[in-house]
């Protein structure tokens, strides 16, 4: 809970400034921070961008290891290119055990007693007097500790100490103590715990979650992050404007007449709009048909593939005379290909809010939501997602496109996820047979905006790109893919004329 005094806490960054974001601003200044997760999660790199952070910001920082050896740390940040000029490294483990002749003091914890390495740690604060200090790792703090009841005093003579000293320190932790034992939450001022999961498939997975913060308002939940050479790339969880703003504009054409005459008068800005229909049907050929039509009005545009590779779909897309590549070397296109197998959900919402807050992206389509949908754990969570980021999508008047394929051709067709009532445009495409040979079928069958057509119309693709023809008035039954046929209405035989 926000505290009243909590805008006159003065702040100093983490070092991530995604993670400043999810921490409300920052660490509070002089505070004892407890970073826990599992080995491998990456806490030693977020430790060492912390003290990074605070030789930029001209402050002196300590690094206190009883776990890692100096060399092992300068391998760590030699892997991000880091030098840690600057940053003092405290050594109290050694295999050659006591040297004299050291400018450090080097204890081997299995053969001092506690107090005496608290001792030296504190000795080592006072000669260097750092504003930034990281003590890796309480584990080996617990088993010198031998019970709790002592291990918590020390703990707590630890953070008093540190409170006199104008430091702000994070203990990293690596959860080798009983789950249930939370007694270090209660002592620091705030807990980021970090989370390294392994999945059947594809890549390892890493988040990190926020338990405690005192005095802060924080962005609570799972937040995803990556350990990338330049250190740690954290994704804050995407949150739905809590505020309808009045940011409808005027419908913009699709490309085709005849489709923007079923969805009453074209696609407006601040929606989506969900494709919906099996595989091969043309839901991405009409999605790159209204992207095109964006960006022959100027608008930024991007495509994220998840199905097919961005040739193959260029390619395509220009033999029906939808040539993308002259918009894609402008760069005024972005085709992003995907891969859900080495994707995590929040990596993707993030790269979608910096295409529109950084190169002001107006035009976006996701195809397909199938693959998308492998990248997370479970249905749900792609449903909660998309709520949050459709709602900010919206709020951005960005024009958003989903695809979504479903299995089966005619009669019962399915999808694996139903986002229909997240969207605000429905088109439902659908195969019938007629004459003995199978034909395309489109309809608008649901708009939150505009009075859209009921009609079912045919549709096809030719070289010359989507066509919409007349509604099939005379057919009945159509959406079942067997319709009969009651009159006279002629099916496209040849292209329409221009505007079809």
């Amino acid at each position: 809970m926000q505290e009243p005094n909590e805008a006159v806490m003065e702040r100093v960054s983490s070092g991530s400034a995604e993670l400043d974001i999810i921490l409300g601003g920052g660490l509070t200044k002089d505070r004892v921070y407890l970073l826990e997760g599992t080995p491998g999660s990456g806490k030693t790199t977020i430790a060492l961008q912390f003290l990074l952070e605070g030789v930029r910001q001209g402050e002196k920082g300590l690094y206190i290891t009883l776990s890692e050896t100096s060399s092992e740390l300068r391998e760590v940040a030699l892997s991000h290119h880091w030098s840690l000029a600057g940053i003092e490294l405290f050594e109290l483990v050694n295999e050659q055990g006591l040297d004299p002749e050291s400018e450090q003091s080097i204890l081997e914890p299995s053969e001092v007693e506690l107090g005496e390495t608290i001792e030296g740690v504190m000795a080592c604060v006072d000669r260097i007097r750092p504003r930034r200090v990281v003590f890796d790792s309480l584990s080996e703090m617990r088993l010198l500790a031998q019970n709790s009841l002592r291990y918590r005093r020390q703990i707590l003579a630890l953070k008093q100490y540190f409170s006199t000293r104008e430091c702000t320190v994070l203990m990293l932790d690596d959860r080798s103590s009983d789950p249930t034992d939370l007694q270090l939450h209660s002592i620091v001022h705030g807990v980021i715990s970090l989370e390294h999961m392994a999945q059947d498939y594809g890549c390892e997975r890493r988040r990190l979650r926020i338990i405690k913060m005192r005095g802060v308002k924080y962005r609570g939940g799972y937040h995803d992050f990556v350990i990338e050479t330049g250190g740690v790339s954290v994704f804050p969880r995407i949150v739905a404007p809590g505020d309808d703003s009045d940011f409808l504009g005027e419908a913009v054409s699709t490309g085709v007449a005849h489709l923007d005459e079923m969805l009453g008068g074209g696609l407006v800005p601040g929606t989506n709009v969900l494709l919906n229909g099996p595989s091969g049907i043309g839901k991405t050929s009409t999605a790159v048909r209204c992207g095109l039509s964006a960006l022959e009005r100027g608008v930024k545009s991007v495509y994220y593939l998840f199905d097919e590779g961005k040739a193959t779909m260029v390619s395509r897309a220009r033999s029906m005379g939808m040539d993308l590549r002259p918009h894609v070397d402008s760069g005024l296109l972005q085709v992003r290909q995907m891969d859900p197998a080495e994707l995590s959900p929040g990596q993707f919402t993030n790269w979608v809010k910096r295409a529109v807050e950084q190169d002001g992206v107006g035009f976006l389509v996701i195809d397909s939501l199938n693959a998308l949908l492998q990248a997370m754990p479970d249905e749900k969570y792609l449903v909660l997602q998309m709520h949050e980021l459709l709602s900010y999508l919206n709020s951005k008047a960005v024009i958003t496109m989903l695809v979504i394929g479903q299995h089966g051709i005619v009669g019962d067709v399915r999808a694996d996820i139903d986002l229909s009532y997240l969207s605000d445009v429905i088109l439902m495409f659908r195969y019938f047979e007629a004459r003995g040979n199978v034909f395309k079928a489109v309809s608008v069958a649901k708009s939150r905006t505009q009075a859209h057509e009921t009609s079912i119309r045919e549709f096809r693709l030719g070289p010359s790109g989507v066509l919409v023809g007349e509604p099939l008035i005379d057919f009945e039954g159509i959406l079942s893919g067997a319709p009969s046929y009651r009159g006279e209405t002629a099916l496209m035989t040849a292209p329409p004329s221009a505007g079809g």
